[in-house]
């Protein structure tokens, strides 16, 4: 099988430029090829690793990634898949989430010598003269077709700045950057970076007259096509202090049935004549899917010993029914109570198993909220401060969702 099938078995390949000399150039060539990524937080997220997944498999067969870290282009901001335009960030804070991340992507990515190349962008963005750049690059770009592709689309109705309009000429030159310096004849991305991306293709063709590709990949779906990687906590991070690997491991243990096997194909590195095994379970037989999911994607992110403990929590939750020492815990503090209680509503903020007070209230009346194994049936329900003594409190929410709360 070759590592072109093996991306399009696995659901992986979205859109591709020029699919036979894309599929030749993968399988039979050792490219250059690079991929963008936006310093907007400071760690790393699950539709990153999508991506760092796929690097690390053109990697493993003899590819060369160029990683650019977005320290220009992050100035700007990006409008694909946007209601409003993105917070503006100091340079201070960009660079700092640009090491963030180059900190996490050793994980998945070899950088030893000649493996890999790290470019950030803005070491040659911010120098550009702004009247040059519209003289040799811009006259290369159409108002008619940037307002034609999807990323501006989308926001046209709501109001897209100049600013945002001009991303897409930045991401471009970046690819041309990128190919008269190394030779790069490649860009992948996420799909929702296909209008940029082609773009950045078409002028290293127009203004160096060479071959030059362009490939994205699939978004991390739901089969209702809503967007995977998200909790009513925000983002699943790939940074432990901001997802603990047993909220991550839970996450991937808690998707939707229809979603595992694909989630499998996708994200883990199981072999996928394994996996195509899975299509026709049912049943029971998707939990032993979704362990295997949640245990390879914590192996992968947090290492073999962090998914071993996920395993033994989640195994002790849901087989046993007792609360393991790697369940995600809050400590609280003496500000966290008033004459010596605290509200199951505010406890459940602090622990951030519900948005908002509001929220919490509505899951208390419905029944879904359990503390020491006992469901709350009073939306008003305050806990004494003698309660998070010893072993603390057990909170559940709904079925599979545990938390700890205990005094600091």
């Amino acid at each position: 099988m070759t590592l072109y099938e093996e991306l399009t078995r696995r659901g992986l390949i979205a859109q591709v430029s020029h699919p036979d000399k894309v599929e030749d150039l993968i399988n039979n060539q050792k490219a250059i090829f690079y991929i963008g990524f936006d310093a907007t937080a400071d760690s790393l997220h699950v539709g990153h690793y999508l991506q760092l997944s796929v690097i690390k498999r053109l990697q493993q067969a003899g590819h060369k990634p160029i990683i650019v870290l977005g320290t220009g282009t992050t100035m700007v901001g990006d409008p694909s898949g946007k209601t409003d335009m993105r917070k503006m960030l100091s340079v201070e804070e960009i660079n700092y989430n640009a090491d963030r991340f180059l900190d996490q992507m050793r994980r998945f990515i070899d950088f030893s010598e000649g493996k890999a190349i790290v470019e950030r962008n803005g070491d040659w963005l911010m120098k550009l003269n702004y009247i040059e750049l519209l003289r040799d690059i811009g006259v290369h770009f159409t108002v008619n077709r940037m307002l034609a592709a999807e990323c501006f689309k989308s926001r046209m109705e709501n109001g897209l700045s100049f600013i945002e309009f001009n991303y897409m000429i930045m991401q471009s030159y970046d690819y041309l950057y990128l190919h008269r310096k190394y030779g790069c004849v490649l860009e992948i991305g996420g799909d929702d970076q296909w209008s940029n991306i082609l773009a950045g293709m078409d002028l290293v063709r127009r203004v160096e007259g060479k071959e030059a590709y362009a490939m994205t990949f699939t978004l991390l779906t739901t089969k209702e096509g809503k967007k995977m990687g998200k909790t009513e906590k925000g983002a699943i991070w790939l940074d432990p202090n901001k997802t603990s690997p047993f909220e991550f491991f839970q996450y991937w243990r808690n998707v939707d049935d229809a979603d595992v096997v694909n989630c499998l194909k996708m994200l883990t590195f199981v072999p996928i004549e394994q996996l195509e095994e899975m299509d026709s379970w049912e049943g029971s037989r998707l939990n032993e899917a979704k362990e295997l999911l949640a245990y390879e994607m914590t192996k992968e992110v947090h290492g073999k010993e962090e998914a071993d403990k996920a395993l033994a929590a989640a195994r002790a939750l849901f087989g046993k029914g007792v609360a393991d020492e790697n369940m995600p815990q809050t400590a609280l503090t003496d500000d966290d109570f008033v004459d010596g209680v605290i509200p199951l509503a505010d406890l459940m903020v602090k622990t951030g198993l519900a948005p908002s007070k509001g929220e919490a209230r509505r899951l208390i009346q419905q029944g879904g909220v359990t503390v020491n194994d006992e469901k709350a049936a009073d939306a008003m329900m305050v806990l004494p401060k003698e309660m998070f003594e010893g072993k603390g409190v057990i909170l559940r929410r709904g079925k599979k969702v545990f938390h700890r709360a205990v005094l600091a």
